[in-house]
């Protein structure tokens, strides 16, 4: 059985986008978490990981997750070098046979503001008026004030879903682009680095991805995996 259709769609926009990104390289990956299988209440559980780096941003990381012929799990995070001045990507889609339950995808600033190109496009134009928006969780101020939270009403929705994503890709990629690399022990970068590493540990606030994972495996592998792979610190400056 395939992805969702907005999954499919979505992955492929995101692998788009970063394969036209400056000085794209490989990350490397352990074997044994390049692809995972496991299980969970008796269903098999399959998980897909995808890593890269490039000029401007350390960890690029597309995740996803299937679990036997229902849930459905898409994640994806482009953490910035802490010498840029750039945001933190992510976006997360949740889907099931029913439909989709929650896509998010945000440009999230670290450590002050967001940089004043991409806060000005995206006040000219906030997106799509999506009709149902979904409540943050509680650890959910690391966001911007542009955050798209929402539970797709049709598929015209999903696919305006799947461009406001691209979109907010190419802001970044302009942002990449035209960013300059701060000294390691500037003020700013310095800034930057703590920042990221607070975004870091509230990410890991979220305790549904850990009983799952601590379930279908067990809790040492679940703390490698997100420790190691889904949020791990910025390394030290």
């Amino acid at each position: 059985m395939g992805l969702h259709p907005l999954m499919d769609a979505l992955a492929a926009t995101i692998r788009n986008r970063w394969q036209q990104l400056e000085e794209l390289a490989p990350l490397s990956l352990a074997s044994d978490l390049e692809e995972i299988s496991g299980s969970l209440d008796w269903e098999a559980l399959f998980i897909r990981n995808e890593l890269a780096r490039c000029r401007g941003l350390r960890k690029m990381h597309l995740e996803t997750a299937r679990l036997g012929a229902g849930l459905q799990i898409l994640h994806c995070v482009f953490f910035p070098d802490p010498c840029y001045d750039l945001p933190v990507f992510g976006a997360d889609v949740v889907a099931s046979p029913a439909g989709v339950s929650a896509a998010i995808a945000d440009l999230s600033p670290i450590g002050g503001p967001l940089p004043t190109a991409i806060d000005d496009a995206l006040r000219r134009d906030p997106g799509p008026a999506f009709r149902q928006r979904r409540e943050l969780p509680a650890w959910g101020s690391i966001f911007s004030p542009h955050v798209c939270f929402i539970r797709p009403d049709g598929v015209d929705e999903e696919q305006a879903f799947v461009a406001h994503v691209d979109r907010l890709l190419v802001l970044l990629s302009d942002a990449v682009s035209a960013g300059e690399a701060e000294a390691a022990d500037a003020p700013a970068t310095v800034n930057r680095w703590r920042a990221q590493l607070d975004y870091c540990r509230q990410q890991k606030r979220n305790d549904k991805t850990r009983r799952v994972l601590e379930k279908a495996f067990n809790p040492a592998w679940a703390e490698r995996y997100i420790e190691e792979l889904l949020f791990d610190d910025p390394p030290q400056l």
